[in-house]
């Protein structure tokens, strides 16, 4: 059963939300339409085979219990037909003095070209500070994510440094840039 977590956000054209088990036909879907992959960063088409009804139904239960947990939060974005454009998340780095989040996001390539990524993140990044309650959220970014880079920028993320050999992905240890924001929540009381 999907639990209401009180996480639904809305843009102008788009539904920001946790995922819920009747997403299943609307989230497969946006997968199983994506074109073949249009630069390296792009998985291109997925073999969705696995991704049952049942399998989806507990990848929901594990997001909402990650979301009850203050660990992970994970939101799909739907446009206002219940397409299923892509996927948002915010990790829960460290609370306390901190109030740290690193965020994530992909929009399905049939998608790409028409600002969705901009809106959503943008909305995302309001809500983290309003309602989750993060003052700084970083973005890790390969090197040459071109297209990644200028969206976060766009969104008005600062570039901080590279982190070297960050991210263990494709069987190496990769650099990866650090962009940030800095929210204008008052301090916690801790």
């Amino acid at each position: 059963m999907t639990k209401n977590l009180g996480l639904h956000f809305t843009t102008q054209r788009l539904i920001i939300r946790p995922l819920e088990e009747s997403d299943y036909t609307s989230w497969l879907h946006g997968f199983v339409n994506r074109k073949p992959a249009q630069y390296r960063h792009d998985k291109g088409q997925i073999d969705m085979s696995d991704a049952t009804e049942p399998w989806f139904a507990a990848l929901v239960a594990r997001q909402q219990q990650a979301i009850e947990a203050d660990d992970l939060y994970i939101f799909g974005i739907f446009d206002k037909a219940g397409h299923h454009i892509g996927m948002l998340n915010i990790k829960n780095l460290s609370r306390d003095h901190f109030q740290w989040a690193e965020i994530g996001y992909f929009i399905h390539n049939q998608y790409w070209q028409q600002g969705y990524a901009y809106e959503a993140l943008t909305e995302l990044v309001k809500q983290a500070q309003e309602k989750l309650h993060f003052h700084r959220i970083e973005a890790h970014i390969n090197l040459d994510n071109q297209p990644s880079i200028g969206l976060i920028e766009k969104v008005g993320f600062q570039f901080e440094c590279v982190r070297k050999g960050f991210i263990f992905e494709n069987g190496q240890w990769t650099d990866h840039y650090v962009y940030y924001i800095n929210t204008h929540n008052e301090p916690p009381n801790i």
